[in-house]
């Protein structure tokens, strides 16, 4: 699955909402654990908890995922209909691949979905997130 992670510039942005979220649920005496909120529900829901996985868009590139452990569909407190993705909290950072602003979320084919980075590209998650934007905007990643 593909989505924008709109208010994020950088997967470190991404990483620190994160722990800072689940401090929060933790200081509130909830269940600790990390979701998106979506307004609908995929239809291909066995198929993303089975090993599937939520690839983040962030400033026009993919460069990140989490792992989809769960879909939970609920109904708001204005009786709308609602879904919550269960993620793992870590974030696995991938290749960049490039994509274009859309509404919602995507499904993505395996075949699609970058790779997470590996030993080869470990380099590039150390550069400084500013540097690997302007290095993809100009096609070099």
């Amino acid at each position: 699955m593909l989505k924008l992670c709109v208010g994020c510039d950088s997967v470190e942005d991404l990483e620190e909402w994160i722990a800072f979220r689940l401090d929060e649920r933790r200081r509130n005496g909830e269940p600790v654990e990390q979701f998106h909120t979506t307004r609908m529900v995929p239809t291909r829901g066995a198929e993303l908890t089975s090993g599937g996985s939520l690839y983040w868009v962030i400033k026009g590139n993919v460069q990140c995922r989490q792992r989809l452990l769960e879909i939970r569909p609920f109904t708001d407190a204005e009786g709308i209909g609602r879904c919550h993705l269960i993620l793992e909290p870590t974030v696995v950072r991938t290749d960049w691949q490039p994509r274009r602003a859309f509404q919602g979320w995507r499904y993505l084919k395996p075949v699609d979905a970058p790779a997470d980075l590996g030993q080869g590209n470990a380099a590039l998650a150390e550069m400084p997130p500013k540097l690997r934007l302007e290095l993809a905007e100009l096609g070099l990643l």
